[in-house]
């Protein structure tokens, strides 16, 4: 028996009647990445050896029928700190790092009692949009073993589409859940700025950061939202809301409702026409199945790439300066000052993307050129800001695509800065305005898949997962398992 691709929901009602083990989950699935990450390139590191122990622990305390999560497998992305696991970033800075607390949501999902198979593969301090800046190894997608599966939470998308798990977590900063979502044909949520604590993640972007999950069906993901979201006093920008079950209503449907389109952000950008065929067809659905159609505009979404780079590079630069070789990370091996071992241990330590990245911040906040660089970057950010709420008085949610293209191919486009960074045209504003969205499958094109972008007002992600779930349930486009054609 293989739990390759069972839901959460599948896996837990297994577990309730018997039919199964959480040790026997566990195996299965073990059994699987070491048949294929090889190739796939999703895991940093694998927790065999506890992860057995914990479900072998579940079995032998009794499944609680009342909590879905209970015995279940997950796995974290590499960026998110965990005691019982190395934490690298995926950087050389951090090759031998090892955390002495859990994160929040590592903890919450502890408390869950989900079992963690392992770290996850991404580009370097999350910073990338193709997975091909891991200091380690590549990840790739199992659709196609030539393309990339999107980043930076690459790994944490692939491992979930290949079957290796039921849910991943992830980390959006400008679209780094939703865009390898959408290149793997899962379902991927970027909640609300302050919904989920961002206690022990490692910073990339300060205001810009979230943790959330990845799934094969949307109501699984709306489960693992249950368990990791909620209030956090050790996270100063956590919002300070009761629990909310972001299940409730999810089979409400969509009649009634106003779902916007702002079809000129479409036409501006760079946006693939086989992939806006498919987004089309998805409008159509939406519309069959009671939704109403809403022309809007988002006048600033153009700028909300240059806007991203300059604000996230700065907040990058500042937060990266604790990486100095002096109290923890990679450290040069000859320096002859301490400027010096500043120096060469940041340049030996850190990636090509981090460095331009650093480079670009620093520049960004420097004397002389911050007012027309990072000062006018955040008056734009308040100006997309401002469209969205223009926006949300009319419509309830608003559908974009969620990529430009399907995946592309590995090499293709990594030595092209530039390009890479569009690729983040309809994701990026979101983090800019501190909004929920998600990316859920809606097609393919020339055998990939393709992503819609469902984005809500702030704090309304039960409505999102609703409008969403109605979408999945009269498709089948989750259902569709990759082939791992290709090879290197």
């Amino acid at each position: 028996m293989t739990f390759a691709y069972n839901t959460l929901e599948e896996l837990h009602q297994a577990l309730v009647n018997k039919e199964t083990s959480a040790e026997a989950i566990v195996a299965d699935l073990y059994d699987r990445i070491d048949q294929f990450d090889g190739d796939l390139g999703a895991f940093l590191h694998l927790n065999k050896d506890q992860a057995l122990a914990q479900a072998k622990e579940a079995d032998q305390a009794g499944i609680d029928p009342a909590n879905i999560l209970s015995g279940l497998p997950i796995g974290i992305k590499d960026n998110i700190v965990t005691k019982d696991q190395p934490t690298t970033a995926a950087s050389k800075m951090l090759e031998d790092f090892h955390s002495v607390y859990d994160a929040t949501v590592v903890k919450r999902l502890k408390e869950a009692g989900m079992i963690s198979l392992g770290k996850l593969n991404l580009d370097e301090f999350a910073m990338g949009s193709s997975n091909e800046n891991s200091y380690f190894k590549i990840c790739r997608n199992p659709w196609n073993l030539n393309k990339v599966p999107g980043g930076s939470s690459g790994g944490s998308a692939a491992a979930v589409a290949a079957g290796f798990l039921p849910a991943s977590l992830g980390t959006d900063t400008g679209g780094s859940i939703r865009q390898p979502a959408a290149f793997n044909g899962i379902v991927g949520m970027k909640p609300t700025y302050g919904r989920v604590s961002r206690f022990g993640l490692i910073a990339f972007a300060s205001s810009l950061d979230q943790i959330g999950p990845l799934t094969r069906t949307v109501k699984d993901n709306a489960l693992v939202l249950n368990a990791i979201s909620g209030h956090d006093p050790q996270d100063a920008t956590s919002y300070p809301e009761s629990q909310v079950d972001f299940t409730q209503g999810i089979e409400d449907g969509v009649t009634g409702l106003k779902i916007g389109v702002p079809r000129k952000l479409f036409r501006d950008s760079a946006l693939n026409d086989q992939v806006m065929d498919v987004i089309e067809d998805a409008l159509a659905k939406y519309q069959a199945l009671g939704a109403e159609l809403v022309e809007i505009d988002l006048d600033h979404a153009l700028y909300g790439t240059p806007t991203y780079y300059i604000i996230a590079s700065s907040e990058a630069a500042s937060n990266l300066q604790r990486f100095d070789g002096v109290k923890y990370g990679y450290r040069t091996e000859e320096f002859k000052d301490l400027d010096e071992l500043y120096t060469k241990s940041r340049s030996e330590g850190f990636g090509d993307e981090v460095k331009r990245r650093i480079m670009l911040g620093t520049f960004s906040l420097s004397a002389g050129y911050a007012e027309d660089h990072f000062d006018k970057a955040a008056k734009v950010r308040t100006l997309i800001k401002e469209d969205f709420k223009q926006a949300f008085e009319g419509v309830d949610v608003i559908l974009t695509p969620t990529t430009l293209t399907p995946a592309f191919d590995i090499g293709g486009k990594i030595e092209d800065p530039l390009s890479l960074y569009k690729q983040d045209t309809f994701t990026v504003s979101v983090n800019l305005a501190g909004i929920p969205a998600m990316s859920i499958p809606c097609g393919f094109v020339d055998g990939m898949p393709i992503g819609l972008q469902l984005i809500g007002n702030h704090f309304e992600e039960r409505l999102l997962y609703q409008v969403a779930y109605a979408y999945e349930q009269a498709t089948g486009h989750h259902t569709q398992t990759p082939s791992f054609e290709g090879g290197k």
